[in-house]
């Protein structure tokens, strides 16, 4: 499965990623969770739990539009374990407004 993923940033900061399968869900899963504690991200969920959706938005945001940048490699693994993770053909991941689009 193809998986087209677009990371944006606001107007002038957008990276699209077209990524040929992805990997496993759980492999995707384990990523994230460990980019979450590498990054020190913090989400305030009223339930206290933090879904897979929190992550993905919140490694992006931690991680910033610089990284996406001056990293390519680290990109695109971010957009293949998305992929992966969620299992769409398009995922849009807008950072600024912390939602995700399918």
């Amino acid at each position: 499965m193809q998986h087209h993923v677009i990371v944006t940033f606001g107007r002038d900061q957008e990276f699209e990623y077209k990524i040929n399968g992805g990997g496993s869900a759980e492999e995707a899963r384990l990523w994230f969770e460990r980019e979450f504690v590498a990054l020190e991200c913090d989400v305030a969920t009223p339930t206290g739990k933090i879904l897979a959706v929190d992550r993905i938005l919140s490694v992006a945001k931690y991680a910033g539009a610089s990284r996406f940048n001056s990293q390519p490699a680290w990109a695109e693994q971010f957009a293949r374990h998305t992929g992966a993770l969620l299992g769409r053909d398009l995922i849009r991941v807008d950072v600024e407004n912390y939602s995700i689009g399918y």
